[in-house]
């Protein structure tokens, strides 16, 4: 692992701990093949192929046509079901498609009484002590242009959001091919326009199902490189990563984070951090760029009913918008061009941020659960940091990672593989840098880290 530390105490102590004597590494530095052939496949090809599908039915606002086989939010979704069942039958039947459906009734964004339906594609895990460790990704097939409540006119939604929906159908079809321990879900969910009720619908039950959702991204506006002043800049995507949820109540376990700074160490920090790693090491030349906010300022995504239900949730969108090629009515304004078109986008770029999602998805779901019940032991004082943690249970575990940084730093800076073992005590002081333990296969599979709560 590269280090890029500032000249500090801390940072001598951090590279001497770095370089020490250690436990048989089993790998964790180094490329997967098998995410590498994932990686491979993704076709931008096949991603335009996708969107221009989804623009050829004309609007698929979630109030328009849905018995017509040309036009409308229905053919939409039974194409995408369509497609997903083909790829799926190809690659030897294991992917299972089906309609997640509910009636939603008049809002604020409906009129009428009105079938939200996602198309969802599960991929089972394979491990029995990993398949209920579920990984999910989004993206939202349905359009709108200026008027919310516009249902008849068209409404490409080329990049908002045909972009992702594309980039997950990809992934789906070629990650049918592999096995995983953990579950992948694959799914194009409906009204994110209207107030995000079709993933709205989905964390709920899952919530209610008590379903271990490990993880969850939604991939909105990904298609477009160049900003509204031409500006191009296709070799890096934002990722959006909420820190302390907002809410009424403070679990205790909140209250214990925020007593000990850890702040920027929840589950879905902690899940960006792993994302950043895998995917820039997978996509070499492409950044991926954590943005410490739940989203874009004021706005929002799929990925917040998750968030609000409790499960660690990221957004990729693109890092140069052109707001003339979002929610715009199709038209010609002072020389300039406005709607969302396929006209605009980059599917080359498209692409990247497909094979970062990918990756990322593939290492979560081959790699062990982050650990449980991780803590720094505090019954006496001492300048060295002792950390216990739950043995995980799976077959093929190789042992643990100890990461560590500076206060101040966004990512890890150091680690040491500690072998088979539920405690580690480090020479750093808990008073001086942010610890995280992580799960570790034989294949050199990571976790996501976990933050160590305080406990005598």
């Amino acid at each position: 692992m590269q280090l890029n530390l500032k000249h500090s105490a801390v940072a001598g102590m951090l590279l001497a701990a770095t370089c020490a004597a250690q436990a048989a590494d089993p790998g964790t530095a180094r490329r997967q093949a098998e995410i590498d052939a994932i990686v491979r496949e993704i076709s931008p090809q096949r991603i335009r192929a996708h969107v221009e599908k989804l623009v050829g039915f004309g609007t698929r606002h979630t109030m328009s046509d849905t018995t017509s086989d040309t036009r409308g939010i229905g053919a939409a979704r039974r194409w995408i079901r369509s497609e997903l069942e083909r790829c799926g039958a190809a690659a030897g039947g294991r992917l299972q498609v089906a309609f997640d459906s509910h009636v939603h009734p008049v809002m604020a964004r409906l009129s009428r009484p009105t079938e939200i339906v996602n198309v969802v594609a599960t991929l089972p895990g394979t491990q029995p002590e990993s398949k209920d460790r579920i990984y999910v990704v989004s993206g939202h097939y349905d359009s709108i242009v200026s008027d919310v409540m516009n249902a008849n006119d068209d409404a490409p939604g080329a990049n908002d959001d045909a972009s992702g929906t594309a980039a997950v159908m990809e992934m789906a079809c070629v990650m049918a091919k592999h096995r995983f321990d953990a579950t992948l879900v694959f799914m194009a969910v409906a009204a994110e326009e209207q107030g995000l009720l079709g993933a709205g619908h989905w964390a709920k039950q899952a919530r209610e199902k008590n379903l271990n959702v490990a993880g969850m991204f939604t991939n909105d506006i990904i298609g477009n490189s160049r900003n509204d002043e031409g500006k191009v800049d296709d070799k890096q995507v934002r990722l959006f990563a909420e820190g302390v949820p907002p809410g009424k109540e403070i679990p205790e376990a909140l209250r214990a984070r925020f007593a000990t700074g850890g702040e920027n160490d929840t589950p879905t920090r902690q899940l960006a951090r792993h994302v950043k790693e895998v995917g820039e090491r997978y996509v070499p030349g492409f950044k991926v760029t954590v943005v410490n906010r739940r989203d874009r300022y004021l706005r929002g995504g799929d990925h917040i009913p998750f968030l609000e239900q409790g499960f660690p949730a990221l957004r990729f969108t693109e890092n140069a918008e052109d707001f003339r090629h979002q929610h715009q009515d199709l038209r010609t304004e002072g020389g300039k061009k406005y709607g969302d078109l396929v006209e605009y986008m980059d599917f080359n770029y498209a692409a990247k941020i497909a094979r970062v999602n990918a990756a990322s998805l593939a290492s979560l779901a081959l790699a062990p659960a982050a650990p449980r019940e991780v803590k720094v032991i505090t019954k006496k004082l001492t300048n060295k940091t002792e950390l216990a943690w739950a043995p995980n249970g799976e077959p093929d575990l190789a042992g643990y990672r100890v990461v560590w940084r500076e206060t101040t730093a966004a990512g890890w800076q150091g680690s040491r593989f500690v072998g088979n073992v539920t405690t580690y005590t480090s020479d750093l002081s808990k008073d001086n840098v942010f610890f995280g333990v992580q799960a570790v296969d034989r294949n050199g599979n990571v976790s996501p880290a976990t933050y160590p709560l305080p406990a005598r």
